[in-house]
């Protein structure tokens, strides 16, 4: 199914840099068909993933719970909580539309109504999935559509977003260059600047700055503010949607190859306790920084489903000193971001 996004809607936009809006330009309404296609092709990337993790999981089931959203729209959510490989595996996908909070258009970064209240239509999908053993990393991914109207229902802004990354909690080298050189490749596909410069974004959005700017992970790739004919890319909204579908099916050449390589390998309480520990790590961030959690709760989203990224068990130790040369030292220093299609 090929996304049609209305012709003759481009309007007032920020371009992906953030420089200010180019001039606005006639934009018909948005239709309902349109809205619908979208809504389709994310609920069929749904379908894959969940597949997808079912496979790998080696036995687990994912339970499903659909939910509305008061004001408009809702979604799905499919959680797995007590399989063979993961501990808990999270894939939600949701279609939202309503009114705007000044708060959230601000975070949003895209141009809305001149005059009057802007209007926004949300569809994506996210996964968050931990495994049970700290050998294995959690793997995060998410792919959005968004679009937002004046109250005659004009396009004004209109972008794709996603990314996804790796958190591992064992040093293990080979597995972000794994992950990055899938990446890379499949990106390659699309435009020789895609991995690169949203590899460097990714590195830059995935950190605890309160905690003196420590990564959550090893990266992976991360984008936003992808819109149909920026001159930046120079991609048309179907270009853009191929990229989009890519990206939600990588991790069978990113992930799936990690977890056969250590879902077998053996480790022991302090290994655990690690991984607790840096699981809390990811839950500051998801909690504190995460653009996908502050927009869920500033837009009246389920809150079980903008959570639901959060393990089912972490730790919070004070002030976690580590011996040098440790694997927990390592681990640390790993997480630096670093060219991983180079590291040997």
């Amino acid at each position: 199914m090929t996304l049609t996004l209305p012709a003759g809607e481009s309007s007032s936009v920020l371009s992906s840099s953030g420089s200010e809006p180019t001039a606005r330009s006639s934009a018909r309404p948005v239709t309902s068909s349109h809205r619908a296609d979208i809504t389709r092709w994310m609920a069929g990337l749904h379908d894959e993933l969940t597949s997808f993790f079912g496979r790998l999981d080696r036995g687990g089931t994912f339970t499903e719970d659909r939910w509305e959203r008061p004001g408009g729209g809702g979604g799905v959510a499919r959680v797995m909580t007590d399989g063979v490989t993961f501990e808990k595996a999270g894939i939600n996908r949701s279609a939202v539309m309503g009114t705007l909070p000044d708060a959230a258009a601000k975070r949003l970064g895209g141009t809305g109504a001149t005059q009057g209240s802007t209007m926004f239509f949300a569809t994506g999908v996210s996964l968050v999935v931990h495994p049970r053993s700290p050998m294995v990393p959690t793997v995060h991914l998410n792919v959005r559509y968004f679009e937002l109207t004046d109250e005659q229902g004009r396009v004004t802004d209109r972008w794709f977003g996603g990314g996804t990354d790796l958190t591992p909690f064992y040093p293990h080298e080979e597995d972000p260059r794994t992950f990055h050189q899938a990446l890379a490749t499949m990106c390659d596909r699309h435009h020789p600047a895609f991995y690169g410069e949203f590899k460097a974004w990714c590195d830059r959005y995935f950190v605890n700055t309160h905690r003196d700017n420590e990564a959550r992970g090893c990266g992976g790739i991360f984008f936003d503010h992808l819109r149909p004919d920026d001159p930046t890319h120079g991609r048309d909204a179907e270009a853009l949607q191929a990229f989009v579908s890519d990206v939600a099916r990588v991790l069978r050449f990113a992930y799936e190859p990690i977890v056969e390589r250590r879902r077998d390998e053996a480790f022991g309480e302090r290994e655990r306790e690690f991984q607790l520990v840096r699981r809390g790590r990811y839950v500051e961030f998801n909690l504190v920084h995460d653009r996908g959690t502050t927009f869920g709760l500033q837009t009246n989203a389920r809150v079980e489903s903008v959570l639901m990224s959060l393990p089912p068990l972490a730790m919070w130790q004070y002030a976690p000193r580590y011996a040098p040369g440790s694997f927990e030292a390592r681990l640390v220093a790993m997480l630096a971001p670093r060219d991983w299609l180079s590291a040997h």
